[in-house]
């Protein structure tokens, strides 16, 4: 096992699984990242198939999901988020696939909100999904405990947001579950459009538009070449200084400060003060440097970057009985080996692998 860098030398022998006490010491990887955000996915199903993620040609009838006895259960979820808290994360973000799909997905949620970091303080509990469930759930996810939601929309235009989805879901739906979301406290709510040129990019400034005033954040996201089947080509990416231009000069807009280390966002206010949207920059001004995160997988393999070809088992780890003291050394084992910067080597060789799939991993 590879040496691992601790910012303190805190330790403790103590397993419980949702305990603030215990082992403290906080991983760096080997370019002295700290892990501070883990991201579950809870299913690798989904109701929509976009055509960025979930390609019908691919995620079709006859395609094999997971198995629910493959699944990680809540309670494994819980546990491994609690031993990631003691070793410095602060923030979790609920993914899929759909994660409203995930049956009693409350109930997880009731179970991490009671996770505490080593100083006592409660997790940041985040959500994101496609809105297509929100409108009902809203309100049992807030009494559980969550504190915000992301909501994904690429289009107010129904027929090319039906098209992008391929689906049938109206995107009064999708609105109506943001808006119910803000009414009941999980606010702001972040809506997120993945840009690709000459198939959504005359919706920005609509969409910029719509979401003015609103209280919500709307963030531009640049076409990513997430895993091997969405057919990523350079030529369909709209650069973030492109969607900045194309907003400023309807809207003019000015910078604002990060609110911490590993903000995946750039911010930008409306400078008449019609509220702020933010641009994820990937493909074209990468922020490896600065990633804090870990990525678990439904059936409980750990990954280190979003476009990684494989990642770690804990499953099995923790169901041959291994303790949370255990658990917690093989996490930051893992974590103080990483090296990965992807987004900074695209373009240059890379192993010909299989990068995982966003609907397996979130986005």
């Amino acid at each position: 096992m590879s040496r691992v860098i601790f910012n303190t030398a805190n330790s403790s022998r103590n397993s419980s699984a949702s305990a603030s006490a215990g082992m403290s010491a906080a991983p760096l990887d080997a370019r002295r990242r700290p892990l501070r955000d883990l991201r579950i996915s809870v299913t690798d199903r989904c109701n929509f198939r976009c055509t960025y993620c979930m390609p019908r040609e691919v995620f079709n009838s006859s395609y094999e999901f997971m198995p629910h006895s493959a699944l990680l259960s809540l309670e494994e979820i819980a546990r491994v988020a609690g031993v990631a808290a003691r070793l410095g994360v602060q923030k979790i973000r609920l993914t899929g696939g759909e994660p409203l799909l995930r049956k009693n997905i409350e109930g997880l949620i009731e179970m991490l909100a009671r996770l505490r970091t080593p100083d006592g303080q409660p997790l940041q509990l985040t959500l994101t999904t496609n809105g297509t469930l929100l409108a009902q759930k809203a309100q049992a996810l807030k009494d559980a405990g969550l504190n915000r939601v992301t909501v994904s929309l690429d289009a107010l235009d129904e027929r090319l947001f039906e098209s992008m989805s391929d689906s049938q879901v109206s995107v009064n739906r999708v609105l109506k579950g943001i808006d119910e979301a803000a009414r009941v406290g999980l606010a702001p709510v972040k809506v997120n459009m993945v840009v690709r040129k000459g198939m959504n990019d005359e919706q920005i400034l609509p969409m910029a538009r719509h979401f003015r005033h609103s209280g919500h954040i709307l963030r531009f996201i640049e076409f990513m070449d997430v895993g091997s089947t969405n057919g990523w080509n350079l030529d369909q990416v709209l650069t973030g200084r492109q969607i900045l231009a194309r907003i400023a000069a309807e809207f003019p807009l000015e910078p604002v400060q990060a609110d911490y280390r590993g903000e995946v966002a750039s911010r930008w206010r409306y400078v008449d003060g019609g509220g702020e949207i933010g641009i994820i920059t990937s493909v074209s001004q990468p922020f490896c440097g600065d990633c804090t995160r870990a990525r678990l997988s439904p059936e409980g393999k750990l990954f280190l970057c979003l476009f990684a070809t494989q990642g770690h088992d804990l499953r099995g780890l923790i169901r041959d009985g291994a303790s949370d003291d255990d658990l917690a050394a093989r996490l930051a084992g893992i974590w103080s080996a990483r090296d990965d910067h992807y987004s900074e080597l695209r373009g240059q060789h890379t192993p010909d692998q299989p990068k995982i799939e966003m609907s397996y991993i979130g986005g």
